[in-house]
């Protein structure tokens, strides 16, 4: 199966349209049209309806191989280039809302130090966005946080040969409106909070399918969606009574109107792993083994 088909299929199927995939891709619309057939008839199935345009059954299921598919190459490619490579003196790095902690500012300190005309960019990034950008080469190194067993790896897709390395731990808490009738608890099991209002908001705290699985108990069902970075906004919500969140520990020292109680059940920790293709010498290496080395 020819890539260059597959990217065409998946532009046209996202867009809706042959037009603006060939104006996207750089192609005449009759191209377009003529890579959709080839690749049709390599797989003797019809992938699109022309009007409208959309997938059929078969182009459905395509699409669910598509994605990962078209990662693992750019993966490739990028992972052969980063080795082939000369040094960059940019460095991208890309975190979660969550996962910078203080020893971040001191490791790029010492990393502009030794290398004092890096062109510094960070992005913050959702945790599901981050490996991959990692893979194709869009970012050099990533900083992803989330919920975990201690000492457990987080769950994160495979969308190529990345080194993930561990650099914190720490604990959750529930965080609670300041007067909750929970609020004066040493500690709270998951479980006995499924019938609680939550809060929907999945780039910075745990979202319901996650504590479902991590207790084993049906539930945790939004009140209210958050869709967001801003932790501040979060805990207002929270403070506000618009539903409950669990969160490190550190994200909710002397936040105003907010109770943190630690969770005692199930055993989970917040979780931050710094995660790497590989690493030619410069910036991005240094930083790594910073990071790497300053591990808690």
């Amino acid at each position: 199966m020819d890539p260059h088909l597959l990217r065409t299929f998946v532009t046209v199927t996202r867009l809706g349209s042959f037009s603006e995939a060939a104006r996207e891709l750089g192609y005449t619309q009759s191209a377009v049209s003529q890579q959709i057939t080839v690749l049709e008839a390599d797989l003797g199935v019809a992938l699109l309806n022309r009007r409208p345009v959309g997938p059929t059954e078969a182009g459905g299921r395509l699409l669910e191989h598509a994605g990962p598919l078209l990662v693992r190459l750019d993966a490739a490619r990028a992972d052969v280039a980063r080795l082939a490579g000369a040094p960059s003196a940019r460095l991208v790095l890309g975190t979660t809302p969550l996962a910078m902690g203080a020893a971040l500012g001191s490791a790029l300190a010492e990393v502009r130090r030794v290398y004092p005309r890096v062109d510094l960019v960070v992005r913050v990034l959702s945790q599901g966005a981050l490996p991959a950008q990692v893979a194709t080469g869009e970012v050099d190194l990533a900083l992803i946080d989330g919920l975990a067993a201690p000492s457990d790896p987080l769950p994160l897709p495979d969308v190529g040969p990345l080194a993930t390395v561990a650099v914190a731990e720490q604990p959750l808490a529930v965080a609670l409106p300041t007067g909750h009738p929970l609020a004066g608890r040493p500690g709270l099991a998951l479980a006995d909070l499924s019938s609680a209002r939550w809060l929907d908001a999945p780039d910075l705290a745990p979202a319901a399918a996650r504590l479902r699985a991590a207790t084993g108990i049906d539930g945790f069902r939004p009140a209210t969606r958050y869709q967001g970075t801003d932790l501040r906004g979060l805990l207002t919500l929270v403070a506000a009574g618009h539903g409950l969140a669990v969160l490190p520990v550190s994200a909710l020292d002397a936040a105003p109107g907010i109770t943190a109680v630690p969770v005692r059940s199930p055993r989970l920790v917040h979780r931050t792993e710094l995660v790497h293709g590989s690493l030619p010498e410069g910036p991005a290496a240094l930083l790594a083994r910073l990071l790497d080395g300053d591990r808690t």
